[in-house]
């Protein structure tokens, strides 16, 4: 398995600056990851760097980040200004309180919305599993089934915790062995790696991933 390709290589910190972006995607381009993980005011620079011939590394961005509680609507224009800048994958923070207030139906309306948005580009709905009972996990992870979703994501990383071994397992139960599960948010070490991907993981959102790959 080429370890590398699981890899978004993250910086979403609210004090990243360009040159830092710029090495972001350099070390993606230069260990050959998956992608680059970063705001949505930085998608048309990563674009430029890594939309180039022979490199591969996509540009991913976050919608709806890191609260996921404002208008459907604004989402979906996030994620419209997004795609035409130039990302290719678009990880969208689901409403934490619709779901626990079982509001389905509003729930599954955002993510139908999100879902005609993005069109072909990879659409990844973060769950921020450290908030959700099993059992609100698993709703989660059918609606975005249900309306197509290319992933279910653990966490934003930035709530009171990340991807547990435990969340990444019951969410690939639940979604079964075709859709993508992303485990993101505290993944550090080559054993943490190891272990989200046994336990289902098919992504892996991680600020180390050159050290994970070294």
């Amino acid at each position: 398995m080429k370890y590398n390709k699981l890899i978004d290589h993250t910086l979403l910190a609210a004090t990243a600056t360009k040159s830092q972006i710029e090495k972001l995607c350099q070390e993606a381009k230069d260990y050959d990851f998956a992608s680059v993980c970063i705001n949505g005011d930085y998608v048309e620079l990563a674009s430029h760097i890594l939309h180039v011939e022979g490199c591969d590394v996509k540009v991913c961005t976050v919608i709806g980040f890191p609260l996921g509680s404002m208008s459907t609507t604004a989402k979906v224009l996030e994620a419209r200004q997004a795609i035409f800048d130039g990302a290719d994958e678009l990880d969208m923070v689901i409403n934490v309180s619709w779901l626990k207030d079982k509001e389905y139906d509003r729930l599954a309306y955002e993510l139908g919305r999100m879902r005609r948005q993005c069109q072909h580009k990879t659409l990844k709905v973060i769950l921020e599993t450290c908030l959700l009972t099993d059992e609100e996990i698993v709703k989660a992870c059918e609606l975005c089934k249900e309306i197509g979703a290319d992933f279910v994501k653990t966490s934003t990383g930035f709530s009171t915790g990340g991807a547990t071994v435990h969340a990444v397992k019951l969410m690939r139960e639940t979604v079964g062995p075709e859709m993508g599960v992303k485990a993101s948010g505290g993944v550090r070490s080559k054993q943490d790696l190891l272990d989200m991907v046994e336990a289902g993981a098919t992504r892996i959102g991680t600020s180390h991933g050159v050290d994970l790959v070294k």
